[in-house]
């Protein structure tokens, strides 16, 4: 038996009441299919419109290359204009891609092309709408985002394949010590269960996006993505309503952000290695303990 996929729930469109009673409150992920019914992202962003406003603009590249352990997670592989980069991904596989940039600080007409969807909840980070690009064939590691935040993902341009699990497989995931992402040895399409056999019976939800469609990720949930078309994405975030969930936050910044990198950089492959053994002696102890 291997990971235990279902499909995320699908709507087309949800009352804020059934959004809080049923997926936020929950912590449940959604896909809501015309929640941008009424953007005008919906029909306007196109790779050409961005070439056309923001050709010229110098973008950071990622790959799916294993992470060096002497750098710091999401070290660029590549720089590129963006209207060169478009022009990549639109003609051919890739595995680069944009991860996490803030296009709106340079282009901040574009917040006029969303609308934030505050109707279904509050704390919106509206500072930080973080979009991403990618070629067909590029990947996002496994992970779950460092702050905590509650992620409503927007997908334009093609398809997006997404498995999301829930926190608490983080073990079982052979999640690093000290850190957000898991152990970058398997497949998350086709692991090896007799090289990783906690990764047995690991129960997940699974969902292809399409243009338009908008995926709710709650607080803490991990997710892997893989690019069908070279296409892109809006991730908009908003902070838990729980104390107790913002103080894990500031934690995780200090203690899996910060300290983490510093401890990196002195001890580099060193501390890769004790790392990856204790995620796979971690893991394997709960699986074989029937725990998460």
């Amino acid at each position: 038996m291997g990971f235990i996929l279902n499909k995320v729930d699908t709507v087309d469109t949800i009352s804020p009441a059934d959004f809080k009673k049923n997926y936020l409150d929950k912590r449940r992920p959604v896909v809501i299919k015309n929640l941008t019914k009424d953007w005008p992202a919906r029909e306007k962003w196109t790779t050409d419109y961005f070439k056309s406003i923001a050709g010229d603009l110098e973008v950071p590249l990622y790959d799916n290359s294993k992470a060096d352990p002497s750098k710091p997670i999401n070290a660029t592989a590549a720089k590129m204009k963006l209207k060169d980069y478009l022009d990549l991904i639109k003609s051919e596989p890739t595995e680069l891609r944009i991860f996490f940039f803030n296009f709106f600080k340079h282009v901040p007409s574009l917040i006029n092309d969303i609308i934030i969807p505050k109707d279904l909840m509050g704390g919106f980070i509206e500072s930080m709408p973080a979009m991403f690009f990618g070629g067909s064939n590029s990947v996002t590691f496994l992970h779950y985002d460092i702050d905590l935040p509650h992620i409503f993902h927007t997908h334009f341009g093609g398809k997006k394949h997404v498995i999301l699990f829930e926190n608490k497989w983080k073990r079982r995931l052979y999640c690093l010590p000290n850190a957000t992402y898991a152990l970058e040895d398997y497949d998350v399409l086709n692991p090896d269960f007799e090289k990783f056999p906690a990764l047995k019976g690991v129960q997940g939800e699974e969902v292809f996006l399409e243009h338009g469609d908008t995926l709710f990720m709650p607080t803490g949930y991990w997710h892997w993505m893989k690019y069908i078309d070279g296409s892109f994405s809006l991730s908009l975030r908003a902070w838990d309503a729980s104390i107790s969930r913002k103080a894990q936050s500031v934690f995780n910044l200090v203690t899996k952000g910060g300290i983490d990198s510093v401890i990196k950089m002195l001890f580099k492959e060193k501390y890769a290695q004790y790392r990856e053994k204790v995620a796979i002696k971690r893991a394997e102890k709960a699986y074989k303990a029937g725990k998460l």
